[in-house]
């Protein structure tokens, strides 16, 4: 289902949908961000936080089209990657995406992913790609 770090919009049905939703939710939560950021990172409307909590609980999917697919895969992908360069170290696996950075101009990545849209959420995995492989 993931090619090249996103998700291909052709192969995902409606219980899969469910499944990248819960899963993209869930890690808002270990994230801690807000409702405000979670609906920036999948490019919704902040009047859609109900759709937040519903995707939680898995009763809908993601929204529908490739830019909410490929954005869910970034994110994932962000996830992924933390995990492989911090795997005991929950404060900066979970931490990492609000803390100041150097390579972002001295913002979070959380920002860089929130005011930059579709091309920050790609800017911060490439980062994290790129670091992962050096």
């Amino acid at each position: 289902m993931l090619a090249t770090n996103r998700v291909q919009t052709k192969t995902v049905n409606k219980v899969e949908s469910r499944v990248l939703a819960k899963a993209v939710t869930k890690l808002f939560k270990y994230w801690g961000i807000s409702q405000d950021a979670q609906c920036s990172l999948l490019g919704i409307s902040p009047s859609s936080r109900k759709k937040i909590k519903s995707m939680e609980e898995g009763l809908v999917g993601i929204p529908t089209g490739r830019d909410s697919y490929e954005r869910v895969g970034y994110l994932l992908a962000i996830h992924k990657a933390l995990r492989l360069l911090y795997p005991q170290n929950p404060e900066l696996l979970y931490g990492w995406v609000t803390m100041r950075n150097q390579k972002f101009d001295g913002r979070t990545p959380l920002e860089v992913m929130t005011e930059d849209g579709y091309l920050g959420i790609a800017k911060v995995s490439r980062y994290l790609d790129m670091n992962r492989v050096h």
